[in-house]
C-alpha cells in the first residue's frame, strides 16, 4: 500500500442515505429488490410507479440490500437508469451510498461496498428475528477503511469495470440469443405463422417423457463442496459445486420446490442434483439435438405454468408427473430443422456463461488485492480502454 493512502471512516468518504425529496403519489422509476441480480453492478430494469415511500437515490449512487438473505446473495448495484437530476426510489431495505465530489469516485465506491471489508462486517452486524435480520447502518458508517487518492481510485475502478463491462456484454448477447430462440418458438409453436395461424392436422401431441429420461438427484443441499469440480444444482438461483456427478452431457434442469420452483436452465457437462431438482436428458432413440429445442419449449411454456409450484402452499413444489406428462406439439421434420437452428444459440449462451464465470472469478480475486493496495495500478491509463478479455 502506498504512503498516500489515508485511513478514514466510511461516513467521511461517502454520503450514507442522503436526504432526497419525492412527493407522495409522484410517478417515478422504482428499483425493486427482486429486480437486482446477484453480484451484478448493472441494474437490469425498473418499474414506473407512484412514490408512497422507500429509499431515494440518484444516478451514480450505490444501493446495497440491508436485509437477509438479500445482502448475502449479493444484492448490490450502481444506479444508472435515471436522467440527470432525476430521483428514483426503491425498497426500504436498501442502504444508499453516494460518492463525495473530489473525494471519492462513484465506481470505486461501488467496488468498495461490494468488497469483503464492507460486506463481512455489515453481515456480522445484522440484528433482528430469524429470517428478517437487518444491517445496523451505524456500524457500517463507522467502518474504518484505507482510501487511495482519487486518481488511484479511478484506476482501480477502471480495471474492475472492464471486467464487469465484458460480463455485461456477454449477458446482453445471451439475452438477445434467448429472445431470438423464443421468437422462433412462438412463430412455429404458438402463432403457427408458417401455416396461416393454425396447427396442421398432421402434427402429433406427445409428452415430454417420450423424448427424455427424467430423474431427480439424491443429494442433500448441504453436500456441496466449495472446492468441487462439478456443478451441483439445487433449487436455489445459483448452482453450487460438488465432486460427484450424476450425469455428463446436455440436460434441462428444473427446480422442484421452494421459491424458485419451476425455474429452468440448460447445462452441458458433469453435474449432480439435489433430491428435489429434476433433470431431463435425451432418450437413446431420440435425435440428440432435440434437447435444445425442448429446452426452449419448456422454458417458454412449462416453466411459466409451474413457476411457483402446482402443489403445496407454505412450500410450493412440483412432482415428476407435472414434468413427464407435459404435452408437446410435434412434427419430425420441423423438430429436426428447428433443433439444428436452436442448438448453436444455446451453445453460444453456455460458452458466454463459462467465460463469465472465469471473469467473475478473476474480478473477485483482484478486488481485495486492489482495494488493499497489494496490486499496483500506477501503470493504468485512465483515458485508454482496457480490453477485458486480455486481463
Amino acid at each position: 500500500m502506498a504512503s498516500n493512502w489515508k485511513e478514514a471512516k466510511l461516513k467521511d468518504v461517502a454520503l450514507i442515505n442522503p436526504a432526497e425529496s419525492l412527493k407522495k403519489g409522484q410517478l417515478s422509476k422504482k428499483i425493486p429488490m427482486d429486480g437486482l441480480l446477484p453480484f451484478c453492478k448493472k441494474i437490469p430494469g425498473y418499474l414506473i410507479e407512484k412514490y408512497n415511500g422507500g429509499t431515494k437515490f440518484r444516478n451514480g449512487d450505490t444501493i446495497m440490500a440491508r436485509i437477509t438473505p438479500c445482502l448475502e446473495n449479493g444484492k448490490t448495484a450502481k444506479v444508472d437508469i435515471l436522467d440527470n437530476d432525476e430521483i428514483g426510489f426503491g425498497s426500504t431495505e436498501y442502504i444508499v451510498f453516494r460518492a463525495i465530489e473530489n473525494e471519492t469516485d462513484s465506481d470505486y465506491l461501488y467496488y468498495l461496498i461490494t468488497s469483503s471489508q464492507i460486506r463481512e462486517p455489515a453481515i456480522k452486524s445484522m440484528v433482528g428475528s430469524s429470517g428478517r435480520q437487518r444491517v445496523q447502518t451505524d456500524v457500517v458508517k463507522d467502518l474504518n477503511i484505507m482510501l487511495p487518492p482519487l486518481e488511484t481510485q479511478q484506476k482501480i475502478a477502471k480495471v474492475l469495470g472492464a471486467l464487469d463491462d465484458k460480463i455485461e456484454l456477454n449477458n446482453s448477447i445471451n439475452n438477445n440469443l434467448e429472445q431470438q430462440a423464443q421468437a422462433i418458438f412462438k412463430s412455429w409453436f404458438v402463432d403457427f405463422e408458417p401455416f396461416g395461424g393454425t396447427m396442421p392436422d398432421d402434427w402429433e401431441i406427445k409428452t415430454l417423457d417420450e423424448f427424455c429420461n427424467i430423474f431427480t438427484g439424491r443429494k442433500n443441499a448441504n453436500e456441496n463442496d466449495e472446492n468441487g469440480k462439478n456443478k451441483f444444482f439445487t433449487c436455489g438461483p445459483k448452482p453450487l459445486l460438488i465432486n460427484s456427478y450424476i450425469h455428463d452431457g446436455p440436460a434441462i434442469i428444473i427446480a422442484g420446490n421452494g421459491a424458485y420452483t419451476g425455474r429452468t436452465r440448460f447445462y452441458d457437462g458433469k453435474f449432480d442434483l439435489y433430491q428435489r431438482t429434476y433433470a431431463c436428458i435425451s432418450l437413446e432413440n431420440i435425435n440428440k439435438d432435440y434437447i435444445y429445442l425442448l429446452y426452449i419449449i419448456i422454458k417458454n411454456v412449462l416453466q411459466k405454468n409451474i413457476m411457483g409450484g402446482t402443489h403445496g402452499s407454505a412450500v410450493p413444489y412440483i412432482v415428476m408427473n407435472d414434468i413427464a406428462k407435459f404435452e408437446i406439439t410435434f412434427k419430425k421434420d420441423i423438430f429436426d430443422n428447428l433443433s439444428s437452428i436452436i442448438k448453436p444459440f444455446i451453445n453460444k449462451i453456455l460458452e458466454n456463461e463459462i467465460e463469465n464465470e472465469h471473469l467473475i472469478q478473476l474480478r473477485d480475486t483482484l478486488l481485495p488485492k486492489l482495494m488493499s493496495g497489494e496490486i499496483d495500478v500506477s501503470g493504468v491509463n485512465i483515458e485508454e480502454k482496457i480490453i477485458s478479455t486480455q486481463l
